[in-house]
């Protein structure tokens, strides 16, 4: 008994002695075991059994790698931490996925530690030397994009070197769009758990030696790669805990934190998730392909019931990430109005898409204290809009800006882009002088690029400018590879040359909004570096990551697509 029981404390294999187990029958012992025919074989079994339900309690590390352009450490001179503190403040959204995940593993019986890689003491080296010195049973590595996915693999890479046994999943958004392919590329990771993790991470860590039976997983047998039945996307949102924002040693701070660091406050900050998915088919967005083109929500009692929460700790700006918060009105008029009830003092921001049926709900999200409302409006041209399948329109836009302007909300936000397929420079000039006539506070231009899981790179592949195969792994500026998009130089002069007028039409026509802004911004940055944030658009952006060529193009020895005329 004694030395049946050391075996199992030890983690021997016990399994070796048990039958396999039938659906329905409870687990034998076999007949060559120790104890088989013994007297003590009742009491046996029920300790061995005790013990060994013990011992399937797993320990997780959740590591999420982060976009090194995307973080960065709040200076010191603003409250920031001395170099080496335990808990440092860093300017970025928090790592909602993660958050979301741990507290729902942990309520299947196992134990979770977390990581972000922008804390300087959760970097590769460290978090490889905390697997040999902790034996996780498991690793989980969730990145969101191409440009995170190098830094994911070398990540996976110094983990496995160090404890080559300790098993590595790979989720997230590029993850899920390119399962098979990241299996096939990196012989790091053991498997890939595409789409969302809340029933596919606890399955995964129940059966770790038969990863066959786990519904979803994508994963490696005698060297092959072996994709299992998909897993539906859950229905019930109602059903899961809510995010663990305590358990990482950071503080989250709300800014904009590409080109110039900017602060926007100092308050308590967070993310949070109401609904899932957008049913719109915008051709640069992959969400639609993420989430089969549907849209689920959570309830608005449970909304209200985590904002009750987060109120109550202390938290005092909340920025929903939900790809599209304004689509069912009932819903959006109850979670506003029992924040008024209820007598919440954070603000919160969302964004939207102008054409959506809630627009006439701004005057109670207003009521509700909803500060930031981020639109995306994309072109002036309701050509350029077309093409990019947004399927709204310029007089819808231009009604959602000052709809939410005159109902309260403080800050408007405009997203645009540039460089868009058949897009003529006078286009893009004309979308900043839209812009500058609608009564947007912030806004940002960027240009149009093509990543995989998108209409615009399937697009691509049928027109021979992208070979899936080849170049899955990569991202794409339009401009340089598409003959049907302005050149990248004229892209560029003609974004300058637009950013130019906006900036003179509000220093000239809006003066009063226009200082407001800047003094906000002056609250938390220096002179010098408001001058940087405004001179920003008119420099040469220098990425960790810079967008690559096609293969094709580069089998060719070509930098640029041949364009005619």
């Amino acid at each position: 008994m004694v030395t049946v029981a050391g075996s199992l404390r030890c983690g021997v294999s016990t399994r070796a002695w048990y039958a396999p187990k039938v659906p329905g029958c409870s687990p034998s012992i076999r007949s060559d075991c120790p104890l088989a025919g013994s007297r003590v074989l009742p009491r046996a079994w029920a300790l061995a059994s005790r013990l060994h339900q013990t011992r399937c309690r797993m320990k997780l590390f959740l590591i999420y790698v982060r976009d090194e352009d995307f973080y960065n450490l709040l200076p010191r001179e603003l409250g920031g931490c001395e170099p080496g503190a335990d808990r440092i403040k860093v300017m970025a959204f928090p790592p909602i996925g993660i958050e979301v995940l741990a507290p729902v593993v942990r309520q299947h019986g196992h134990e979770v530690v977390m990581f972000d890689t922008c804390h300087p003491d959760m970097k590769k080296p460290r978090i490889a030397e905390r697997v040999v010195e902790e034996s996780p049973d498991a690793v989980a590595i969730s990145f969101l994009s191409t440009t995170s996915y190098p830094e994911a693999k070398s990540m996976a890479e110094a983990i496995k070197l160090a404890s080559p046994d300790t098993p590595i999943i790979a989720g997230g958004v590029f993850a899920t769009m390119n399962s098979v392919n990241v299996l096939n590329d990196c012989p790091w990771f053991d498997s890939v758990g595409p789409g969302e993790g809340e029933e596919l991470l606890p399955d995964y860590l129940d059966n770790l030696s038969d990863p066959g039976s786990v519904i979803g997983l994508v994963w490696r047998r005698d060297g092959e790669v072996v994709v299992n039945p998909p897993r539906p996307l859950v229905q019930d949102l109602d059903q899961f805990p809510f995010p663990d924002r305590g358990s990482l040693p950071i503080d989250y701070i709300e800014s904009m934190p590409l080109d110039v660091p900017a602060v926007l406050s100092l308050d308590r900050f967070c993310t949070m998730q109401t609904s899932r998915g957008c049913p719109y088919p915008c051709i640069y967005c992959d969400i639609p392909a993420l989430a089969d083109g549907k849209w689920r929500c959570r309830s608005p009692e449970h909304v209200l019931a985590e904002m009750q929460q987060l109120n109550a700790e202390g938290y005092r700006s909340i920025y929903l990430t939900d790809d599209h918060f304004l689509l069912k009105r009932k819903r959006i008029e109850a979670i506003c109005q029992g924040i008024i009830d209820r007598r919440f003092e954070f603000r919160w921001g969302c964004e939207g898409r102008v054409d959506s049926v809630a627009v006439d709900q701004f005057p109670i999200m207003g009521e509700a204290n909803c500060a930031m409302l981020a639109f995306g409006v994309e072109s002036g041209s309701q050509k350029v809009l077309d093409r990019l399948k947004k399927g709204q329109g310029l007089d819808q836009i231009e009604h959602a800006v000052t709809e939410a302007k005159r109902h309260g909300i403080t800050t408007a936000h405009g997203f645009f882009l540039v460089g868009s397929p058949d897009e003529t420079e006078e286009e893009i000039l004309q979308s900043f002088r839209f812009a500058a006539r609608l009564r947007l506070d912030t806004f940002g231009f960027n240009r149009l690029c093509a990543y995989r899981g998108t209409p615009l790179w399937a697009e691509y592949v049928k027109r021979g400018i992208i070979d899936d195969a080849r170049d899955w792994n990569k991202w794409f500026k339009c401009s340089d590879i598409d003959p049907t998009v302005l050149p990248s130089e004229i892209v560029n002069n003609a974004r300058k040359k637009g950013y130019l007028h906006l900036f003179l039409y509000r220093i000239f026509w809006r003066p009063l909004s226009s200082f407001r802004l800047l003094r906000n911004f002056a609250r938390y940055m220096k002179k010098s570096d408001i001058a940087k944030l405004l001179w920003s658009p008119f420099r040469k952006q220098i990425l960790f990551r810079k967008p690559e060529l096609p293969a094709r193009m580069i089998k060719q020895g070509l930098d640029a697509p041949v364009r005619s005329g």
